[in-house]
């Protein structure tokens, strides 16, 4: 695992945010060099096929603090990340995702609004969006429970601000593009959680054919780190309707228990 990044906050730009509106992003511009090794490193968790990226990927930047905002805006590489529209709480998170439809989120983990679960619940509730919206988030706090709440509601990755605008830059690009981005430090606790990934393998329609849309329901969640109370309580069914769901996906997936389940979905990229 590679050496963290060096602190260095974004700089906060003199120019005043628009707080909760879409912004105008800036023309095409040609890709810049990649990440040097000193960025966030991706981890061998859910490896994930390679998109073809256009640059600038326009992002959705969610903070509740506007002189943040502006400073991230202001410090993001302007050829590789386009920032066209801010929002400071969950719900006008929600609404302007789901109206934008950015190719990235870049998303604070403790938000106010919505019904307390913060950048988590942003992530859920835009969950209907697929893999055309990927949710990277970025936040000060770096404690293993934030971090493991957020990747369990679909994000694709997780930094610390002390990144730096250009490891920032190309952690969106990573993201975009289906990688999973994590700051050094932060990669233990997602593989703790949800153990390492068999590898490479492309989906195949008929495995995920095998299961009924409730099967498929309680096996992503299953795969998340979910427990058969939580994902009762998600779901609203009993804790015996998840135990014979998880026996049917086992059976039918040919896997053995819920670790193998984890790493076959997180291969598969569809945690």
């Amino acid at each position: 695992m590679p050496a963290s990044p060096a602190s260095a906050t974004p700089p906060v730009s003199p120019a005043s945010a628009t707080p909760d509106s879409p912004s105008t992003p800036p023309a095409s511009a040609t890709p810049d060099s990649p990440s040097t090794p000193d960025s966030p490193s991706t981890p061998d968790l859910a490896p994930a096929q390679s998109a073809e990226v256009t640059l600038p990927v326009p992002i959705v930047l969610v903070d509740d603090h506007g002189m943040f905002r502006a400073g991230v805006k202001a410090t993001l590489n302007a050829h590789k990340v386009a920032v066209i529209g801010e929002a400071s709480n969950v719900d006008r998170a929600i609404a302007l995702i789901q109206e934008l439809k950015p190719a990235v989120v870049l998303l604070d983990v403790h938000l106010p609004g919505g019904t307390g679960g913060g950048g988590a619940e942003v992530a859920r509730e835009c969950a209907n969006l697929g893999a055309s919206t990927r949710f990277l988030a970025l936040s000060v706090s770096d404690a293993a429970e934030d971090v493991v709440a957020v990747i369990r509601s679909g994000a694709r990755g997780y930094v610390t601000k002390n990144i730096t605008p250009e490891e920032l830059s190309s952690a969106v690009v990573q993201v975009a593009s289906g990688d999973a981005v994590f700051s050094p430090r932060l990669a233990g606790f997602v593989l703790d959680a949800f153990g390492t990934a068999a590898g490479e393998v492309s989906i195949a329609d008929d495995e995920l054919d095998r299961l009924s849309k409730r099967e498929q329901e309680v096996m992503r969640l299953i795969a998340r780190g979910y427990t058969y109370r939580e994902v009762a309580s998600d779901l609203f069914i009993s804790i015996k309707t998840v135990e014979t769901h998880v026996s049917a996906v086992l059976r039918k997936l040919q896997l053995s228990s819920r670790h193998e389940l984890t790493a076959w979905a997180s291969a598969r990229h569809i945690l």
